[in-house]
Order: C-alpha cells, then structure tokens, then sequence
C-alpha cells in the first residue's frame, strides 16, 4: 500500500460539503481483497478492538482493500478521540488498484495524524506488527484539545453556525471572523473588534478601574496599590482585616488570595500576586463570589461561584480526597472540560492551616474543607447558574459597570450575601470587571441551568429578530469551460454600477474596487478567502477553476448565485481521475450544490450535463440558452420559473408573462448579436445580476457600459485595428473554445484570416491536434509557435501535434512554425494587409498584449 498524495480539502467540495482529508491510495493486486489476506482482520481487531465493521464503499458490491480499510480507520481514530465526525468515502477510480480515500475532519491536524496513525496501524496488521491504540487515542485527544476552539470562543462559534454567519479562524489561537468583506466583525475569545484598547487597559488596572465605577455611583470596596510585604500589611491594618491580596493587573484570578487574616497569610498572598505584577490590598466583603455576565447593555448571565473544596468521609486524607475529585472525567487541565482539576499548591495549604488542617489531615464526614478563598473556575471552584435570581437594581449597576469601563462583553465581579437584593443594602460590591471573560461557567454550571451566551454576543454583533443580519455579502460564483473569466467581469461591472465595491477573482487576479491586488491565476480558494476577508468588500465575483475545487474545496461556504457558462466537450481530461465530462461535470457542479436555499443557479440550458446540475441546487434555477424554443426553456417559462434568452435582436428575460427586453445593439461585446459566445456570456451575466436581485436600470447601464478591450478583459476577444487589418487576441486553448472563435471570425468581414497558436502540453495528444483540425478548416494561414512551458512534454512534440491536426486541411495553405510568441506574433503583424484578419491566441496575456499594444501604436 502506498500513499502518493494526501490533501485537505478545507471548503466544500466534490464529496461533500465537509472539511476532509483526501488521499490517493495504491494498493498492490494482494491487498485489493482482505478475504485474501489470511489472519489480517483478526490482527487488525487486536490492534484496534473499536475500529467497528469494515466495509466496502458505499453502494458499490465491491472487495474490501486496504483502501477502505484505512478510510474506516482514520474515521474510528478520530470518533474515539472525540472527534465530531462522521463521513467517510472511499472513491475507486479508473487507474487499476488506486483510490481515492476521503475522511471527515473536525480540525485538520487532528484529521492529518489520524490519517498516518491508520496507515501505521493498517500495515501493522498486515505485517503482524505492534500498535498501540491507547497511545494514539491519547496523542489524538492532547491535540485535539490543542488546536480546538476553547469553550468561550467556540460557543461563540457554534451561535454563528446555527444563525448562518460564516466564520474563519485567522489563527491557531482564537481571534475569529465572523461575515464577509465590508460586514465582517472579528472575535478574540469573548472580546469583539468594537472594544477599545484603552477600555481593556482600565479593565486590567485594577485600581484605575475602582476608581472610575466609585465615581459613577458603583459600590466597590475600599483599598489600595502597595509595594512590599510590609506595606501590605499596613495597609491591610489601616483597611481593617480580613482582605483581599490581588495583582492590580490581573485575569482569571490568577494571584487573587481572599480573606488574608494573618501576617504569615499575608507573605505568601503578596508573593503569589508580585509574581502577576502590581500588588493591590482591599477589604474583604463577606459573603459568595458572583460573575454577572453583560453583553452589550443586558445582563445575559449570572453564576455563584464556590471556591474548590472536598468532603470528608472519614477515611481519606485531604490529599487523598483531592486526588479523587481530580479523577473525575469531568475535571480536565485547561478550559476544554466542564470542571478544572482542583489546584494543590502553597495557597492550599495555606488555606487548609487556618483549618487547622493538614495535607495529611484526615477530616471527618461531611467536614466542608475549603482549599482556596477565591472562586475561580481555573483552580478548580464550581459554579451555579442564578441568572433568574439577580434583583434587577444589581443587574443595572453591573450593566453601569461595564458600560464605565466600555466593555461590549464584561465579566462583573460582585461579592455579597445574595444577589436577590440590591447590593447597597447588604454591603455587597464589584470587585472587578473583566474583558474577555471566561463563559464556560455559563455555558456549562456545575449546577443548574446552561445559558446560550454565545448567542447572546452573536446577536450583539448582527442584531435581534427581524433586524438581524447573517454578515454575508452577495457571492457569485462562476464556472464552466470558456467563458468564465468575461462572465466574471461582466457580473462585477454590474455590481460595480449600482455602486458597490466589488471584490473579483479570476485567472488573470484579484481585483477590489477595481483595483488590482494580485497578479496570476487566482480562481482558487485562497484568493477567494482573501476578497471575503478584505473589509472594503460589498459584493464577490469568483471564477472557480477546476484545480482549486480538487486541491483545497471552495474558499466559501455557499454562493448567493453560482454559474456554468458550458461544458462541451471539456478541458484538462485524463488529469486528477477524470476522464469524461461527465466526471468532471462532478467538480464543477460543485459551486452548484453550494447555491444558499433562497438563491439561484444560473445553468445553460443548451448544454445537457450543464442542465442536469439542477437537480443538485438547494436554490432555484435560471436556465439560459440563446433559443428560445429549446424544450427545457419553454417547460421552464412555463412553470413561472426564470429565463435568459435571445428573441430576434432582444436579449429577453422572462418570467411567466413578465419580460424585460435589452437590445443587443446595447451589449457592445456581443458587437450586435454577431458574437455568438458573447451573447451566451451577456445572458449568463444578466442572469445572475437577475438572481441578485440588482435592478433592471442598472443591468442596462452596466452591460452597455462594459468595453471588452484589453483593460476590462484581457485576452478575452480584445479586437484592435492594425493598418486596417482587424486583430483579435484571445486566450482560446480547447476544441470548444476554436469552435467559438471560429464562429464568432466568420461573422467577421475579411479578405484572408490568419491565426497564432500554440498548445498547452497539459492536455491529452488528441485535445491538441482537435484544436488545429477545427483552425485548418476556417483560416488561410496558421502560425504555430512553441509555448512558453511545455508541461512535461519534450520539446517541439507540441509543434508537432498542432502540425499532425492541420494535415489534410480544407483550409489552410500556409503553415509557419516559430519558436518564441512574440517573434511569431511579429511575423503574423508582417505578413498582415489592409482588409485581412488576424486571430492571435495569446499564452503569456499581459505581456503578449502589451506586446501588441506597443507594435500596434507604432504602426
């Protein structure tokens, strides 16, 4: 068995909408079939007891290899660590013995080791090696609790999830985006973007912080910043004993010592607190410790918090007990259980001597021993929702709090002898308030009732009931064969006409606000990902090619319209495993089955495969097709369903007995109706402004205002005039995109039409000479020069090919071939008279154009 390719598939993609590892698998003639392989699924039981019942993939009467076998156990590897997943699939392809092997991930470093620990146990068992699955569970497990969100941050998370807001982790950390482009909002932990720096600061400073509520009328206790053990101790006498010892810039109570009644307590509270920082005394209020939760100007939460402390039994000594409670599934190391493990450190023993208790001690049964005065969850205290039972004049002065201090989300600190009634008349306080607070105490008490605090901050981010937002903007997506990138730039110009800041990606790069940002080929996911993260953003255009759905997923969760301009007779076959349209129709449908519910597919009807992606789209349809009468049009009209076509000189869309009419004289890159690509690309593009929902006044301004020249579509039919000679570049490299052309040169007057070409070695031996069989009928002359990069093919065997397809030419007289584009795009100019018509199939664009561009200024 080897392994010759593992990615992650971090969007959703042609298996399905969840984040996957994918790997191609080969597995020798042997390992094809377990039944052959004796004694393997009993050692692999051994090995791996929980790994469950092996099976072949799905719906598919097939043996099962070993394929399947470390499908089933990368997905059981990481269900036993707790992972939440539960897709698997296991793709035989068309190569003998290789699969394409796809498992579920929750967090992909988690899905990655999984992944090589079930290649380690599956040749394990296959050799009658070792495994150690308790090891392997565990390692999973410390990573998972890693790399995952923390509690606070993923219920956030979770909120957005289930109102629909996108979100990305911008690091491995928790600092999240919430919304796309211009709506975004950003999350660290439970702290938002529109929290200032300053009001974290004054939260932090503990004593500042004091003084700003006691000038806005907040009960707080009386207390100082000290500098040494022994003005602690002053000014602990002159506040009067017992106090509180705490770093004046602190959280999650780290150095916090409570009810300090002794010197000697005193010297170790001060010196937990100096190791935090600045040291601040301050009386002492009796009573429980309550954290009131305030998110915006609501009280959303409140929890009492008991300190950690064991019962005695009588039997077990202090330590004894602690170990046991520690025990508790429950109670975990950091912030990922329910429960903190209860800390047993110098403050404990501390505490258990004003107890007159030692580590030793062994208390008697029911004794309540206290092992810390401060209740934090972090050293192991528990807490009990009361949000039902604060008075509503505390939960004002908490609100007053956090607004003083201007913290969107704050924790209020408040100790007193209930919160039942207001804290003035039972001499309670706020001791603190506190920015990013933890929510695990909400979320998940020790006793009573959980609170959807994320919610809670969700909704403080994008609004309550009818005015809430989900933070996304209008996504399109375009796809297909040819067409894609004009489609794309038409879209975005119509977006840009109604005014918004358009972000675009495509093959040439990333643009945002018409601005260009990258350079390249960008119709992947990556760039994707950056247009939504860009904060200028107000509407998305993506070209998605094939090869960034196959090697990362889409950069978006879902499209409000997605786009198949064609499929034809396909491009790149024989790559990745797919060797038929109707394979790859499985990739580019993608963008299809990702359509939001309330948005629309905008297919072309005259393409069967293209048409048949209907029946995966969550949304509606929008069929498009140049003839009106097409049966699947007039089924379409005549449901009252949408549709782009073409009635007489009139672009038309229709919906029952609705139409809107635009001239085709009024889409200058249709050139009147005489372009017949362009007029699919117009209909594909007013289609999906249509799905939109942009208004028919600015679809007319925008497709009338669109030039096709080189510097709103390069190499997208740019058709220049060379000593009156017409000059076409395109960027034209498959059959079905010369047969456009072809179509398309033909409506054009000319006395003699030449064409420069060259191939792409990436496409199969018969794909290339196709694209000189259809040329060699249609040109007089041809001009072949060798391509930049020949992509693993030797050199000149492109030439040749290209060659092989112009013999027996109908056509086609005059053959040159010449190495370098420029120097052939040269000799085509040279050889070109006043009334003929050259078509220059373009491989370097930009600098092939500007090429052109500079030969055809000088004249």
């Amino acid at each position: 068995m080897e392994v010759s390719r593992t990615r992650a598939l971090r969007g959703p993609n042609m298996w399905s909408r969840h984040t996957a590892i994918e790997a191609v698998v080969h597995c020798t003639p042997a390992e094809q079939s377990i039944a052959d392989m004796p004694e393997f699924e009993a050692r692999l039981r051994a090995l791996f007891p929980s790994i469950g019942a092996l099976r072949p993939a799905s719906a598919q009467r097939t043996p099962i290899t070993l394929a399947h076998v470390l499908e089933q156990a990368t997905l059981a590897l990481q269900a036993q660590a707790g992972c939440p997943v539960t897709f698997s699939h296991t793709h035989i392809t068309s190569e003998p013995g290789s699969y394409q092997v796809v498992v579920e991930y929750s967090e992909e470093d988690v899905g990655r080791m999984a992944f090589e620990a079930a290649c380690k146990l599956v040749e394990a068992a296959r050799d009658g090696g070792s495994f150690d699955a308790d090891a392997t569970l565990k390692a999973l497990r410390d990573l998972d609790e890693d790399v995952r969100l923390g509690p606070s941050t993923g219920s956030i998370v979770n909120a957005a999830v289930a109102r629909g807001v996108p979100y990305r982790r911008l690091t491995q950390g928790s600092l999240v985006q919430f919304g796309w482009g211009a709506k975004q909002r950003r999350i660290w932990a439970a702290e938002v973007d529109a929290t200032s720096a300053v009001s974290e600061s004054i939260a932090q400073d503990k004593d500042l912080c004091k003084r700003l509520l006691q000038s806005a009328g907040v009960p707080v206790p009386t207390g100082r910043p000290v500098s040494s053990i022994d003005d602690a101790w002053d000014a602990a006498l002159e506040i009067g004993l017992p106090v509180v010892v705490k770093p004046q810039d602190g959280n999650q109570g780290k150095g916090v010592t409570v009810n300090v009644v002794t010197r000697e307590h005193m010297e170790i509270a001060y010196k937990a607190a100096d190791e935090i920082g600045q040291v601040m005394v301050e009386k002492f209020l009796p009573g429980s410790d309550y954290r009131l939760l305030v998110v915006g100007d609501k009280l959303v939460a409140a929890a009492r918090r008991d300190p950690p402390h064991v019962i005695g039994d009588g039997v077990l000594t202090v330590k004894q007990l602690v170990d046991k409670v520690n025990a508790d599934p429950k109670r975990g190391d950091g912030h990922a259980t329910s429960l903190t493990k209860i800390r047993f450190d110098d403050i404990a023993v501390a505490r258990l001597t004003q107890q007159n208790l030692t580590p030793d001690s062994v208390p008697e049964k029911g004794q309540r021993v206290i092992l810390r005065n401060n209740a934090n969850l972090s050293t192991g205290g528990t807490a009990t929702d009361v949000t039902d039972d604060v008075h509503p004049d505390v939960a004002a002065r908490a609100i007053a709090a956090a607004q003083v201090v201007g913290l969107h989300v704050c924790g209020v600190d408040v100790v007193a002898e209930s919160v039942l009634r207001p804290l003035e008349e039972i001499n309670g306080g706020i001791v603190e308030v506190n920015a990013a607070p933890g929510l695990r105490m909400h979320l998940s008490p020790s006793y009573g009732k959980g609170r959807n605090v994320g919610e809670a901050i969700i909704a403080h981010l994008y609004g309550h009931g009818h005015k809430s937002e989900d933070g996304r903007i209008p996504v399109v997506a375009v796809t297909g064969t040819n067409g894609k990138t004009t489609t794309s730039r038409l879209i975005a110009h119509l977006f840009a006409t109604c005014g918004l800041k358009v972000g675009m990606t495509n093959t040439d790069g990333v643009y945002v606000d018409g601005r260009q940002i990258d350079s390249g080929d960008c119709s992947g996911p990556k760039s994707a990902r950056n247009v939504l993260m860009h904060p200028d953003v107000e509407a998305a255009v993506f070209e998605t090619a094939r090869g960034g759905v196959l090697r990362e997923g889409l950069g978006f969760d879902r499209c409000q319209v997605a786009v198949v301009t064609n499929l034809g007779a396909g491009d790149h076959l024989g790559m990745n495993f797919l060797n038929t349209v109707e394979e790859l129709a499985l990739v580019k449908r993608v963008i299809v089955q990702n359509v939001a519910p309330n948005g629309y597919a905008v297919l072309n009807a005259a393409d069967p495969i293209v048409a048949n992606m209907a029946g995966t789209c969550p949304g509606q349809i929008i069929f498009f097709a140049a003839d009106r009468h097409h049966p699947l049009m007039a089924t379409h009209r005549a449901q009252g369903k949408r549709c782009v076509y073409v009635d007489g000189d009139q672009l038309v869309a229709a919906q029952g007995s609705w139409r809107e009419n635009i001239p085709l004289r009024d889409i200058p890159i249709t050139r009147g109706g005489a372009i017949g690509f362009q007029v699919e690309n117009a209909m594909a593009s007013v289609a999906a402004a249509w799905g939109v929902g942009l208004d028919w006044d600015t679809i007319r301004r925008g497709v009338a205002s669109f030039a096709n020249d080189a510097d709103n579509a390069p190499g997208r039919f740019n058709v220049m005039d060379y000593r009156g000679a017409t000059v076409i570049a395109d960027y034209g490299h498959n059959a079905d995109a010369m047969r456009a052309l072809v179509a398309a040169v033909e409506a054009l007057p000319a006395s003699k039409r030449s064409v420069v070409i060259s191939g792409a070695g990436d496409r199969r031996d018969e794909d290339i000479r196709e694209q000189t069989v259809i040329l060699g009928a249609a040109f007089d002359e041809v001009i072949l020069f060798q391509d930049a990069c020949q992509r693993g093919r030797e050199d000149g065997e492109v030439l040749a090919l290209l060659r092989q397809g112009l013999e027996g030419a109908s056509r086609t007289r005059y053959i040159e071939e010449i190495r370098g584009e420029f120097i052939a795009i040269d000799a085509a100019l040279a050889r070109l008279q006043p009334g003929e018509l050259c078509l220059v199939l373009v491989d370097q664009v930009e600098e092939a154009l500007a090429h052109l561009a500079q030969r055809i200024q000088a004249g």
